[in-house]
């Protein structure tokens, strides 16, 4: 049987784990439109996005989503996937079009991400010439990182680069140093970070 052109979905906020006693909102999703939620979660993978169309359900961004189960054939999937970006490795870096970065500290199993934003990080201290986020693509120039994959969810391009931890020490004394004290504030939890990713929409 085809997949549906249109389809009845429901969807409700959800606050730690449980349903909130916030209304469901209904709505009416465009086929491209559900699967472009699935792939969020799942990437391009057509086997992944058969289950859960089949399961009818799916947590993403805060809010749980629910329809009745959708029932097609991995190639008909494949098919619908096929108009959804794919990774491009060959894609060069330009640190102009960055708008976010994510730092990674500690590893492991306790590998925590932090995302500042372009926004957020432009702020600069009064009569100051620069902000934090001009340190920011500073260290994406000298970086030189490589890329990742491409992020369905944040529809971007992702570009990764591991830091030594006494380079990692100077980025974020220089951030701090720099920044404006609403940031400071918002920032003394960080730790200096493994890693640092650098999010290109496309």
């Amino acid at each position: 049987m085809a997949l549906p052109e249109q389809i009845a979905v429901q969807y409700s906020e959800e606050t730690a784990g449980y349903m909130s006693v916030r209304p469901v909102v209904k709505q009416i999703f465009q086929l491209p439109e559900l699967a472009d939620l699935v792939i969020s979660v799942t990437g391009k993978d057509a086997q992944q996005v058969q289950r859960v169309f089949l399961s009818g359900s799916l947590h993403y961004g805060g809010y749980k989503y629910w329809w009745n189960a959708l029932s097609a054939e991995t190639n008909e999937i494949a098919s619908l996937l096929k108009g959804f970006p794919d990774d491009d490795p060959g894609r060069s870096f330009d640190p102009s079009a960055i708008t976010a970065v994510l730092l990674e500290m500690a590893g492991g199993a306790q590998r925590q991400v932090t995302e500042i934003t372009r926004e957020e990080a432009c702020k600069k201290k009064l009569f100051a010439r620069q902000s934090p986020w001009d340190v920011l693509t500073r260290a994406a120039l000298e970086l030189a990182p490589r890329y990742e994959k491409y992020s369905h969810a944040r529809k971007a391009d992702l570009f990764r680069a591991s830091l030594p931890y006494e380079n990692s020490k100077i980025l974020l004394h220089a951030m701090l140093e720099i920044a404006p004290r609403t940031l400071r504030r918002s920032w003394r939890s960080l730790r200096p970070p493994a890693a640092i990713t650098f999010v290109c929409p496309r």
